[in-house]
């Protein structure tokens, strides 16, 4: 508790130990004070302890004062008649993040802006002193003069510039099934944009603030009307908001699906992970989902980072029961077109394809986290699929880690893919998706003509052009593409992290011998595929295996005796799924 000033008056007694510097824990009774009024009638009782309570002032900790007021001014309550069911047959009592009470301290009519002015001024005072906590992921000596300029003011649409309906009109009207079958029908090749999820994810650590997102959401709601999807939620995006950036995930979500309401919004679900590293009970997965669906969520793409079928099954049931749309996911790895490339064949993914499609999915998506998928590649697992698949919309996503990504979205569109995933130009490359500029120039006028218009995109590009020179001490220092990926195998996201730790550890030389770690790690646990939470495996036991100077030789032989890092233990337990082939040996 930062202040602690009670109120008081005739017929007022207070008890309690609260006082300012206290400690609140969340254990037992966490009670600060205790008012008891008295009145010559029940009328004047209540009007004084409404005064109390509007009167007292206590910050530094979010209390019950506006439930108390909204029990006090309840009718009912006022009749001096009330059940021990008062609150249960009364759940708006429990609404108090807007109360409309007249408080001595107006910081107390909001829950969320209680003490929100002290605990900046101390972070200000804590940077001032301390400097930048190492834990926020930053590079301080990026911040140049101009950081103290509000350089993403709101995006302002042109004149004469509106939205024709946008796609979700379509998903609204028809459901999940006739949006498959619109899309499938679709004359022209679908674009869904990352910009908004993984694009950040990669390139930012997902440091994205929701007002960035905000302030170009209406612009964006015109100008990718024609586009597929909005990539927006999900993936790691969840427990940043919260751990980082210290925002509430569903506010973002019911904040940008207001401003953006004719571009379907699509999710990345980890399965039975949902949004978290673990596996979690079946109902919490759909009430998960039933919630992301009723604030605002239209697709859901289900995913397990094993393509374990048991944990896919949990998130399409989920996503469909919710009523959302349901694209069925198969994280790629291996090369297809390369039959030296071990067992993740053509015949894998095919296998895989029909599994997904006998679950109920509504489209089919080839999710490829490290930018594996060649031009080669693309052109025959897509074509496979359109011709065993012939009803069911494909979907494809990249990352542009070599440098092909383009060429590869190019060739998957002209083997039948209906969708390709692309990031505004700004903010992709590299570990990112590849450029929607690129894509919509190189198309117009063609079959696959996308239908975006590339003024309205150039409005866009500046923008977060702008941005992106704002979350300059979030890069990871890459300047480049980088072709060794079909070696390494690194998911783009987790390739710029590991970048940036390396750098911030002063390990830069080190860096090629960490990919090549990366590389035996992964046989090591059997060549799995890599996305989260099994990309964390692997490179975790990745830096295993260089801070204890290990080869994969040396793994296996001193397996009984090696104190494994905790990721690596839960996944041989099984804990996230059962990889394609099984366990590998001795492990």
């Amino acid at each position: 508790i930062s202040l602690d000033r009670h109120s008081a008056g005739a017929g007022i007694r207070m008890d309690g130990v609260g006082y300012s510097g206290l400690a609140i824990t969340p254990y037992f009774d966490s009670m600060i004070v205790k008012y008891t009024a008295r009145g010559s009638s029940f009328a004047e009782t209540v009007a004084r302890m409404k005064r109390v309570l509007i009167e007292c002032r206590i910050r530094g900790v979010k209390t019950n004062i506006p439930f108390l007021l909204n029990v006090l001014t309840h009718p009912e309550f006022e009749s001096g008649v009330v059940t021990t069911a008062f609150i249960d047959e009364n759940p708006q009592l429990k609404k108090v993040s807007e109360s409309a009470w007249d408080f001595a301290s107006e910081e107390q009519s909001d829950q969320r802006k209680v003490g929100a002015k002290e605990r900046l001024i101390r972070y200000l005072a804590n940077l001032a002193v301390n400097g930048h906590p190492p834990e926020l992921g930053a590079d301080p000596t990026k911040i140049t003069s101009d950081h103290g300029v509000d350089m993403t003011k709101k995006l302002i649409l042109p004149e004469g510039a509106t939205s024709t309906g946008g796609m979700r009109k379509i998903l609204l009207e028809q459901g999940p099934e006739g949006y498959a079958k619109a899309v499938r029908e679709h004359k022209g090749l679908l674009l869904m944009d990352t910009t908004w999820r993984d694009a950040h994810q990669s390139l930012l650590a997902t440091r994205m603030r929701t007002k960035e997102l905000e302030r170009c959401a209406e612009y964006t709601n015109t100008a990718l009307a024609n586009a597929f999807s909005l990539e927006m939620w999900g993936g790691a995006t969840f427990d940043v908001a919260m751990r980082f950036l210290h925002e509430c995930p569903w506010e973002r979500l019911e904040s940008l699906r207001e401003k953006t309401p004719d571009i379907p919004f699509q999710m990345l679900l980890r399965g039975a992970n949902a949004v978290g590293y673990t596996n979690y009970p079946d109902n919490v997965v759909h009430k998960f989902c039933k919630q992301a669906h009723a604030s605002g969520i239209d697709i859901f793409r289900v995913f397990d980072s094993l393509n374990y079928l048991d944990n896919l099954k949990l998130g399409v049931d989920a996503a469909g029961a919710a009523g959302g749309f349901v694209e069925g996911a198969m994280s790629y790895t291996g090369n297809v077109a390369d039959p030296t490339k071990g067992k993740y064949n053509l015949e894998y993914y095919m296998k895989l394809a029909d599994e997904l499609v006998d679950m109920g999915v509504h489209s089919l998506a080839i999710k490829d986290m490290a930018g594996l998928l060649t031009p080669a590649a693309a052109k025959q697992l897509v074509g496979a699929l359109r011709e065993q698949h012939p009803n069911t919309p494909i979907h494809v996503h990249t990352h542009d880690t070599p440098g092909t990504g383009v060429a590869s979205m190019i060739a998957a569109a002209e083997a039948g893919a209906d969708v390709v995933d692309v990031a505004i130009d700004a903010m992709s490359g590299m570990t990112s998706q590849p450029s929607m500029g690129a894509m919509v120039s190189m198309l117009a006028g063609t079959e696959a003509d996308t239908g975006i218009d590339k003024s309205l995109v150039a409005g866009l590009n500046t923008y977060w052009e702008n941005v992106r020179n704002v979350y300059l001490p979030f890069e990871s220092g890459q300047l480049s593409g980088s072709s060794d990926v079909y070696e390494h195998e690194i998911p783009g996201g987790q390739y710029t992290n590991l970048l940036y730790q390396s750098r911030q550890l002063g390990l830069t030389d080190k860096w090629p011998e960490i990919k090549r770690k990366y590389a035996e790690a992964n046989m090591v646990l059997g060549d799995i595929p890599k996305v989260t939470p099994s990309s964390k495996v692997v490179g975790d036991l990745a830096q295993f295996m260089v801070a204890q100077n290990l080869n994969p030789q040396q793994v296996e032989d001193q397996a009984e005796t090696l104190a494994f890092p905790q990721s690596v233990v839960e996944f041989l337990r099984g804990e996230i799924g059962i990889p394609p082939g099984g366990f590998p040996e001795p492990l």
